[in-house]
């Protein structure tokens, strides 16, 4: 991996501006593709072969009109008036509704039904001339904004509904503006001067860039979910601007060691490139393996977030080496603070005596980071997991707004409808347990006799006599556990050829397929991270420590999540009102991010300690040195990546607050507690135990290098100068 690395590297490096040149060649190609041939978002939660599913199969088939998308109109009088008294007014708004851009149809709102008891509330459902997918979140905006605004003094008018909802636009630019800041600060204080802190920033930026259009470009022959891009964003700024972080601060590194820029960066690409790529194949790899779980919005964000990393890893190992071949000397302009630093040898570091004290004491410090650990971790073995709902949405939205109202005039479950979908051409196998067209409303009977089911609307059969749906509203709300009570109650009493859909049901669909494609998920994220460390250290005992130390970092960021979400304690400090409930999808998404994440501060550290233990035979002084040579760059790196995860807490979605702050706690446990507490402890009480490797796996698992060691370097023709010094991927910032 470290020749091939350092191949394209110094191709790139060899001729710079046909690199630029390519480079925005290739991103203004894509952007124009994307303009033209690019596809809209949209979440596929379907569960494939559930019965949601296959309810909305049956309505999409023979009701084509439902396969267009709805929202909510939703008028509440004003000054003591009644709905049936401002009816100049919504007539109004209905005409102006029934105006605006991709609406087709607009119902009549006075019906017995669709007016709140004391008269003051009304809704009508909202019809648009094409799929919700086809919409895209700007439209919807367009149309949100539209609908919000006509109100009159006497009527307020509001537009919500699970379509506008889940496709409303979240304003980030700001949010990530403050975690990119925090990360330049950073930047600044590790290369102290300023060409070499914005460089990673730059480049982060552009593999986003880069990502965004691929991602868009992917929306086209699949359905890509509305939450690909924030996700994939995220982690592509963390990461790009971390990769780039490793390179250059290498790079730099092998400058101060009298090398020639030419050399430096070599000796930069083979080693701390090779290192790169690595740890981004493995987040790939990870976030790749999402569509093992089989659910659409899960795949597509898994494989958004691939081709982020991707180009971040792209940037890394060719724009970069272009870049820094085009700034030579220029890459120390702009110095910050003292013009000259001392490098400290590594028994005069903090690193190096803290590593000896935990090699001194392992048990304590091996048993106290464990129990704290686990504590915090402890909370979400009360996890309850819940699909998203306008109702947990920031007060000032019209969809919020549209939801409280619904819930004012009907109660909670009215935003919570179940459709119960009747096959009438595929009656059940079994022919007692079936029912045709004559036997609707006996099944519209049993539904509403169903404890938890406050009504149910009247049976509505197909033109071509083969599906009947009807509404059913229940008493409690889309987040509520005990709306899955009521759901599983139905599904208890109805026939075999009926089937009940709706968020709710939705949501139980795809959680009851997540429990049973999750272990198989796990293992396969598990299993590639312990087989890659394995073919990179030689070792059984590394990758398996590794394994349940990440599941250690997952665990107390998932605790977290408990303590401030579902318990609400300091959600106020997050802008939240109370305790929101965890969704599902963002505690998946979680897991093959961390995972592949890890390995970035597992790799730097470890091949520190092995290439010291290799030269010494000194297992004490090794993981002293390893934690010296380290400490500060892991530290730098996970800094960066909590300031802009950090970042998206200030968004006003609850699941991105949730995945921010889930991944900045992960990242920031992974790079403290377990990198530098729990790994020196553990590999001070095994010794030698840490790289045993049986002799016939040692014949047959392949080698994976990622990093040209001295004795290499004649091979690879690099000057003996080279040769001297520094060789470690991790020795990155001393400076």
């Amino acid at each position: 991996m470290d020749r091939f690395t350092r191949a394209i590297a110094m191709a790139s490096a060899r001729h710079p501006w046909r690199t630029i040149a390519t480079w925005i060649a290739v991103l203004a190609g894509m952007f124009v593709l994307a303009g033209a041939i690019g596809g809209t978002f949209a979440d596929d939660f379907a569960a494939k072969g559930s019965q949601s599913d296959r309810a909305m199969n049956l309505i999409n088939e023979h009701f084509p009109e439902a396969a267009k998308g709805k929202a909510i109109v939703v008028f509440e009088a004003q000054d003591g008036t009644t709905i049936d008294q401002d009816r100049r007014d919504i007539a109004q708004v209905l005409a102006q509704v029934e105006g605006l851009h991709h609406v087709s149809t607009v119902a009549d709102p006075y019906k017995a039904d669709t007016i709140s008891e004391d008269g003051h509330i009304a809704y009508a459902e909202l019809t648009l001339d094409v799929p919700e997918r086809d919409m895209g979140k700007p439209a919807f905006a367009v149309l949100s904004d539209g609908v919000s605004s006509m109100g009159t003094k006497d009527v307020r008018v509001e537009l919500g509904g699970d379509a506008v909802f889940l496709n409303s636009e979240d304003e980030t630019s700001s949010h990530v503006a403050i975690g990119l800041l925090v990360a330049l600060i950073v930047l600044l204080v590790v290369f102290g001067t300023a060409v070499a802190a914005v460089l990673p920033i730059g480049l982060s930026l552009v593999a986003v860039g880069a990502g965004i259009g691929a991602i868009t470009l992917l929306a086209n022959p699949m359905t890509v979910s509305v939450s690909a891009i924030p996700v994939a964003g995220l982690v592509g700024l963390g990461v790009g601007v971390d990769y780039a972080l490793v390179v250059v601060a290498r790079y730099r590194e092998n400058r101060n060691a009298s090398r020639d820029n030419q050399a430096a960066l070599a000796r930069a690409m083979s080693t701390s490139g090779a290192a790169v790529v690595f740890a981004g194949g493995t987040v790939v790899a990870a976030t790749a393996a999402l569509a093992i779980t089989g659910i659409g919005v899960l795949t597509s964000i898994g494989c958004a977030t691939s081709l982020m990393v991707a180009a971040a890893v792209a940037a890394a190992i060719t724009l970069l080496p272009a870049l820094l071949s085009l700034l030579g000397n220029k890459i120390d302009k702009g110095r910050i603070g003292r013009r000259h630093r001392t490098v400290k040898a590594p028994e005069q570091t903090v690193w190096w005596r803290f590593g000896h004290r935990v090699a001194a004491r392992p048990w304590p410090y091996l048993a106290g980071s464990i129990v704290a650990l686990l504590a915090v971790a402890a909370p979400a073995v009360a996890m309850q997991t819940a699909f998203p709902a306008a109702g947990d949405a920031p007060q000032d939205t019209t969809y919020r707004q549209a939801y409280d109202l619904l819930t004012d005039g009907w109660g909670e479950g009215i935003n919570a409808p179940l459709t119960i979908v009747v096959d009438l051409n595929a009656p059940s196998a079994d022919p007692t347990n079936a029912v045709d067209a004559n036997g609707l409303e006996a099944v519209a009977a049993d539904v509403a006799a169903v404890p938890g089911i406050a009504a149910v609307g009247e049976p509505v059969t197909s033109e071509d006599g083969g599906t009947a749906v009807f509404t059913a509203t229940p008493t409690t709300g889309p987040a509520d556990p005990e709306t899955s009570t009521t759901i599983d109650a139905v599904r208890d009493v109805i026939p075999g050829n009926v089937y009940v859909t709706g968020i709710t049901a939705i949501t139980d669909d795809l959680n009851a397929q997540l429990s049973r494609t999750l272990p198989l998920f796990i293992g396969a994220v598990i299993a590639v991270s312990f087989l890659l460390l394995m073919m990179v250290f030689r070792s059984v005992a590394v990758p398996l420590k590794a394994a349940a130390m990440n599941l250690l970092s997952i665990g107390a960021a998932y605790g977290v999540l408990v303590a401030v979400f579902q318990w609400g304690w300091g959600a106020e400090l997050l802008g939240l009102e109370g305790p929101t409930p965890i969704t599902s999808i963002i505690i998946v998404i979680m897991f093959p991010i961390l995972f592949g994440l890890s390995m970035d501060y597992e790799v730097f550290l470890l091949s520190r300690i092995k290439e010291e233990h290799d030269t010494s035979g000194d297992n004490t002084e090794s993981v002293a040195r390893g934690l010296a040579g380290t400490g500060r760059v892991v530290t730098s790196a996970a800094l960066i990546m909590v300031a802009v995860f950090l970042s998206f807490v200030a968004s006003p979605v609850p699941s991105l607050k949730m995945l921010g702050l889930g991944l900045a706690v992960a990242v920031a446990v992974d790079a403290t507690v377990v990198r530098m507490v729990l790994v020196p402890a553990t590999m001070a009480l095994l010794g030698e135990a840490n790289w045993w490797l049986p002799t016939w796996l040692d014949r047959v698992l392949p080698h994976l290098s990622i990093e040209k060691h001295a004795s290499d370097a004649s091979e690879h023709g690099e000057p003996a100068g080279l040769r001297s010094g520094p060789s470690s991927a991790e020795d990155l910032v001393s400076r």
